[in-house]
């Protein structure tokens, strides 16, 4: 009897953390490993690209799939609110649409290499990189 209370309450407390934790937010530290987690992707992408190997591609652009879904402003930025939340509400409008067209490229990139049109996958690989790089010139100010 011990043993099941001891394990409602460690269950219970293992979920309010796990609760806890995402009404922080989308964080910094966060964004940060999902860039990394992309960089690490698109690197992958390339990879299969020279070694023509279709399953490298394949894992790299699901990754890169998987992981662009997470990236948005951080929770400081939604709830930051001095004179920049205008181009705040148009950075987090302009990020989403960013999102698809790398969801949608990355797609294309395994579509295309795994029907034998490397030139094709290549071309939709550098959108992606023309993508990631209007992100970081207008949001982060590179």
């Amino acid at each position: 009897m011990k043993q099941i209370i001891a394990g409602v309450l460690i269950s219970a407390g293992v979920l309010y953390g796990a609760e806890a934790e995402q009404s922080k937010g989308y964080t910094q530290a966060q964004r940060i490993a999902d860039m990394q987690k992309m960089a690490q992707a698109m690197q992958d992408i390339q990879s299969g690209f020279f070694y023509n190997n279709v399953d490298i591609v394949r894992d790299g652009a699901k990754t890169l799939k998987a992981t662009i879904v997470n990236v948005g402003p951080t929770i400081e930025e939604i709830t930051n609110k001095d004179i920049y939340e205008q181009y705040m509400q148009n950075g987090e409008k302009m990020t989403l649409k960013i999102k698809r067209k790398i969801e949608r490229r990355a797609q294309e990139v395994i579509d295309r290499f795994e029907n034998g049109d490397a030139v094709q996958a290549l071309q939709a690989y550098s959108k992606i990189a023309e993508q990631c790089m209007k992100c970081h010139v207008r949001l982060r100010k590179w």
